[in-house]
């Protein structure tokens, strides 16, 4: 009985003198899988992607905020060291996540209802939680 490849079987492997061989890498990447859905695993994570809600204050809170922030706008001038607690909205899906800032506020802009911190980050007033700093002690804030 005769097999189909005895013509070839004892042969020398070849080598091709124009093609340079491959390395181990890149011949396993052939063999690699692909991204069959193209963005699937990006859109897995954003989902996976926990964000907060962001709390609604009590009137006794945000006025007890607006006194401080006044302070702060009347103590501009002695670049007072506070750390404000703010909310960012998230860009792609709902809530964001709370931040704080520790710094001198260098400017209060009252039209735009911001101040800007001395990193250059701004502020909206709507999106502070708090402000704390050795400024209000002096003050009997709470």
């Amino acid at each position: 009985m005769t097999d189909d490849y005895d013509d070839i079987i004892n042969l020398p492997h070849h080598v091709s003198k124009s093609h340079p061989q491959m390395t181990m890498y890149q011949r396993a990447a052939q063999f690699a899988p692909f991204a069959a859905l193209v963005g699937h695993d990006a859109m897995i994570a954003e989902t996976a992607r926990l964000t907060d809600n962001e709390v609604e204050m009590e009137d006794g809170v945000v006025s007890e905020l607006n006194r401080r922030i006044a302070y702060l706008n009347v103590r501009l001038q002695d670049y007072p060291v506070v750390t404000i607690t703010y909310f960012i909205h998230d860009k792609r899906k709902a809530g964001g996540e709370y931040k704080s800032n520790t710094g001198t506020v260098r400017k209060f802009d009252e039209y735009e209802s911001t101040l800007t911190m001395s990193d250059g980050t701004v502020i909206p007033f709507s999106s502070i939680l708090d402000i704390d700093g050795d400024v209000f002690n002096e003050m009997g804030f709470f």
